[in-house]
């Protein structure tokens, strides 16, 4: 049987092997209240969203579920006289354990990086310099209200001192989302030293795309950054 199956190792020191995903839902939980499935989606949107995570209601659900299944969650069905039930999950006493011990002991991971904006950027070639400055400008837009939404969350999440450190992050994300503006700001010039520096290419094909100097020479590059890596290890 699986960590995840029998749930053991949430009894002690350890935790079981979970997504991430599930540790963001059984967090949520810790803070006091049983939550539905759609309460912990509005709590994702209203926190953990900003730099974390934005589930789907199913997203939500299929969590709650496999949760519920090793004990690390229990739920009821909640009933007020006119409306229709609602079921209620709220952590266990297992599952505050092993949230508890993920958040202290799991590896600290490296954040994964998918930036739309610069995977566009870095197939500039195939555009003209005002149009990726244009897709900038829509990027800083967005990252401005992403800001503007982080600092209103953060400013209103008071009400408890439960959630102190939910502020904390909401303010971090407002600072992300500052520094993301300022990164987009300073690539606008770099564009047209980029297109500059392109336009040196020597030969280009019927499409316009540029015929390398040297074919592969970017093994090159990569076997000495390589290199360099290994040594400063060693």
């Amino acid at each position: 049987m699986s960590e995840i199956e029998s749930g053991n190792d949430a009894d002690g020191d350890g935790y079981p092997s979970l997504p991430a995903t599930s540790w963001a839902v059984l967090g949520m939980l810790t803070l006091g209240e049983g939550l539905t499935g759609y309460d912990l989606k509005k709590w994702a949107d209203w926190s953990i969203g900003f730099f974390y995570w934005s589930p789907s209601i199913s997203q939500i659900y299929a969590e709650l579920k496999k949760l519920e299944a090793v004990g690390l969650v229990e739920s009821e069905m909640v009933s007020e006289p006119g409306e229709r039930g609602r079921r209620v999950y709220r952590i266990t006493a297992r599952g505050t354990r092993a949230v508890r011990n993920w958040s202290r002991d799991a590896p600290v991971e490296q954040p994964v990086l998918k930036h739309g904006l610069m995977l566009r950027l870095w197939m500039g070639h195939l555009n003209e310099p005002e149009q990726l400055r244009a897709l900038v400008q829509s990027h800083i837009e967005n990252m401005e209200s992403m800001r503007e939404r982080a600092k209103l969350h953060a400013d209103h999440a008071t009400r408890e001192p439960a959630w102190a450190f939910s502020k904390m992050s909401l303010i971090w994300a407002e600072r992300y989302y500052q520094s993301e503006i300022e990164l987009a700001r300073q690539i606008l010039a770099d564009i047209d030293d980029a297109a500059e520096t392109f336009s040196h290419v020597r030969n280009r094909d019927e499409l316009g795309n540029p015929i390398p100097e040297v074919a592969g020479s970017w093994r090159d590059v990569e076997d000495f950054v390589q290199g360099l890596e290994r040594r400063e290890r060693n």
